[in-house]
Formats: structure tokens, C-alpha cells, sequence
């Protein structure tokens, strides 16, 4: 096992709406991004295409990275649970299908919305990341992803 879980995070925005994951658990009515730890055997291009089927019935094209998120639980009291975390959060678009609840969502998986950006505030998002959302949207600044496979071979 390794001590740090590779998470595939997906960051859809059509019309100044983002579609988001609901859950309703012990914490309450709260949203994530569609996403997942990545499988092994799988690149975390794969493990979010998979994530977003799984957990939205939409079939994305992944684009470049638009944020790296990590959750290290001896610096946040745990409140995310004990396993430490890198999430990879690429920009996305739908290519097929429309967003609905999957025939087995995830537990505690209550549907899945588009919220509008400007009412981001008014729900709770795990992890709180609402402002860096908003100014993505306002200045992106994307990170490329560069995959061994693509690159030129050397002689």
C-alpha cells in the first residue's frame, strides 16, 4: 500500500454552472467533484473517465490539470479520515450522455447537480476549494499533463 492515494478528480463547467456529486451522510447535505482514487493498472486520464461514468453516467474528454488538492490528516486533524491524499483535478468536458445518478451510486450518493457558480456559497463542498473554483473560472491557468506514451522517443 502506499502511503499517499492518487485521487482522479473531474472539474466540469457549462454555463457558468459545475456539476458536482450530492451525498447526505452523518455530515449532512454536502457536494465533491466527481472523483476517486485511480486502480492500479490505470493512468489517472483513465481513472477519471472512469470516475465521471461511475458517478455522473457521462462520458468526459479530460483536458489539462486545473488543480492539485492534497489532504495530509496529521495537519488537518483527521477530519477527512487517516488516509493522506493528492488529488489531480483536470478540466473537463462532456462529450456523451446526461448527468443523472448511476443505477448503483456510491453510498450515500443522493443525485447529481449542476450548481450555478455564483451560488457556490450557499452549499457545503468538500474540500472548500468554492473561491479557487470561482477564479479558475475567471483566470485559468492550466498545468499541462505530460504522459510518457506521448513523448518523442529518443534515439
Amino acid at each position: 500500500m502506499y502511503h499517499i492515494r492518487v485521487r482522479a478528480c473531474a472539474l466540469i463547467i457549462e454555463e457558468n454552472s459545475i456539476l458536482l456529486v450530492e451525498f447526505d451522510d452523518e455530515n449532512g447535505l454536502h457536494y465533491n467533484l466527481p472523483t476517486g482514487g485511480a486502480e492500479p493498472g490505470e493512468s489517472i486520464i483513465e481513472a477519471v473517465k472512469r470516475e465521471v461514468r461511475e458517478e455522473t453516467n457521462v462520458e468526459v474528454e479530460v483536458g489539462p490539470l486545473a488543480f492539485v488538492y492534497e489532504y495530509a490528516p496529521y495537519l488537518n486533524a483527521s477530519i477527512y479520515g487517516a488516509r493522506h491524499s493528492l488529488s489531480l483535478m483536470f478540466e473537463c468536458k462532456i462529450v456523451n450522455g446526461k448527468p443523472s445518478l448511476p443505477k448503483n451510486p456510491d453510498p450515500n450518493q443522493t443525485n447529481v447537480r449542476w450548481i450555478e457558480l455564483d451560488k457556490l456559497e450557499e452549499i457545503v463542498l468538500y474540500p472548500n476549494i468554492k473561491e479557487q473554483i470561482k477564479d479558475y473560472v475567471k483566470n485559468k491557468r492550466n498545468i499541462e499533463i505530460i504522459e510518457e506514451y506521448n513523448l518523442k522517443k529518443q534515439k
